[in-house]
């Protein structure tokens, strides 16, 4: 793949620092490391994440709107979460995940999604993923990246705009401004 077919310049996900992984190796996670930095850091590979940007695209937008859920329980990610959900339709649903929302028909909030995306599997949901998109999920740039990639990616593929081009959302839109980490109770 040239640098060229990627969705953005290889320059723009850099500056995003979509690439930065963890000092820890997911098993799940080793075939998106394109290799191990001095310090430990691994570094998530480029066009594997791109491919999978595209593939993600093309799966969302082949869903109903209202089939969708966006799942997300971490600061950085609200507003991209928010955006994207409003420039595609999807449905939202921020902050803490109340277990059986999904799969309990007798709660009084039910709902039977047909494709759910978490923004932190960690947070989230920690098993049953189908599709990994490999990126930073901790800055607030990276994040803001992928979820305006992926509102574009969206939109282009439900025929919304012809063109990247005529995209009228930025990126800076999905992004939150500065906010810190929650604060984490001390260990006991």
């Amino acid at each position: 793949m040239a640098t060229a077919d990627f969705l953005v310049p290889q320059e723009k996900y850099l500056e995003a620092g979509v690439h930065i992984g963890t000092r820890n190796k997911n098993g799940a996670m080793k075939e998106f490391i394109y290799k191990v930095r001095d310090d430990g850091l691994h570094v998530l590979d480029l066009k594997k994440l791109d491919e999978r940007l595209k593939a993600a695209g093309r799966l969302l937008s082949s869903f109903d709107k209202e089939s969708v859920f966006i799942v997300s329980n971490k600061d950085n990610a609200r507003q991209a979460v928010t955006k994207f959900c409003e420039v595609t339709g999807f449905r939202t649903l921020l902050g803490r995940f109340t277990p059986g929302r999904f799969t309990n028909p007798s709660r009084a909030d039910f709902v039977e999604p047909k494709l759910v995306i978490v923004s932190d599997p960690s947070y989230d949901n920690p098993s049953m993923i189908d599709l990994i998109l490999p990126t930073n999920n901790k800055g607030r740039k990276a994040i803001a990246l992928i979820f305006w990639l992926l509102a574009r990616e969206v939109s282009k593929n439900r025929g919304d705009v012809s063109s990247n081009e005529d995209f009228a959302f930025k990126q800076e839109e999905f992004e939150a401004e500065g906010i810190a980490p929650a604060a984490r109770p001390p260990e006991e």
